[in-house]
């Protein structure tokens, strides 16, 4: 082999291993940023996370299950909002905020997030009056002037005090649970209200226009 030959195959040896180290590099960069905004979400999980932002108003790119990007700014504005850690990651914490259910079945998922709505909102209310504010919510969903999910019904901006200033992030009691399931179960002491509010705390005017059906406790609830 002459001299030139045996320089040009060094150069392509070199060329070569050069372009295997960059593409590994940049696959495992990659790999490294998706760990890292992903906490075990399938591709359908990813596009229900892409989906809920979506439905609130922080993300409006795509519904293609990547969640890296443009997805990253709104993970992050979603969790300045609602006071979680701001890191692009969709771990435990954000996935419950967004009402997402990763790796368990809906149904639970659609329990737990009622009870936690129950909890913050009602608690210290009497069972009944607790069971009565899962039953709106679960009446919401029914509305067709409504979000069709019961994560879509409580995340609806501006919906509930709750959520709006974070104690929807507080874990809920036994009661919770047994109100949202006895709810779930088929029991509506609303008569099918699709509001409620405690007149001595709100401050909405709009409220009072609607009908009063029942109060329970210092809630009144109206269609």
């Amino acid at each position: 082999m002459t001299k030139l030959k045996k320089i040009a195959t060094v150069c392509v040896c070199v060329l070569m291993g050069f372009f295997m180290l960059t593409a590994t590099y940049f696959i495992e960069i990659r790999n490294n940023a998706s760990s890292q905004i992903v906490e075990a979400g399938t591709l359908s999980e990813n596009k229900a996370v892409q989906s809920r932002l979506k439905d609130l108003g922080y993300y409006t790119g795509p519904i293609d299950g990547y969640l890296g990007g443009n997805t990253v700014p709104a993970i992050k504005a979603f969790q300045r909002d609602y006071g979680l850690a701001v890191d692009g990651i969709v771990g435990k914490q954000t996935l419950q905020a967004l009402g997402v259910s990763v790796g368990s079945q809906q149904a639970s998922s659609d329990l737990y997030l009622l009870a936690k709505c129950v909890y913050a909102e009602a608690r210290g209310e009497p069972y009944e009056g607790q069971v009565a504010v899962a039953a709106v919510i679960l009446n919401r969903v029914e509305d067709p002037a409504f979000p069709n999910s019961i994560s879509g019904v409580i995340y609806q901006p501006w919906a509930f005090t709750a959520v709006h200033d974070g104690q929807i992030q507080l874990e809920p009691d036994q009661t919770a649970y047994s109100a949202a399931r006895d709810a779930m179960n088929g029991w509506d002491p609303t008569y099918g209200c699709l509001y409620y509010y405690n007149p001595t705390t709100a401050t909405s005017q709009w409220i009072y226009s609607r009908q009063t059906v029942v109060q329970i406790g210092e809630h009144i609830f109206a269609i």
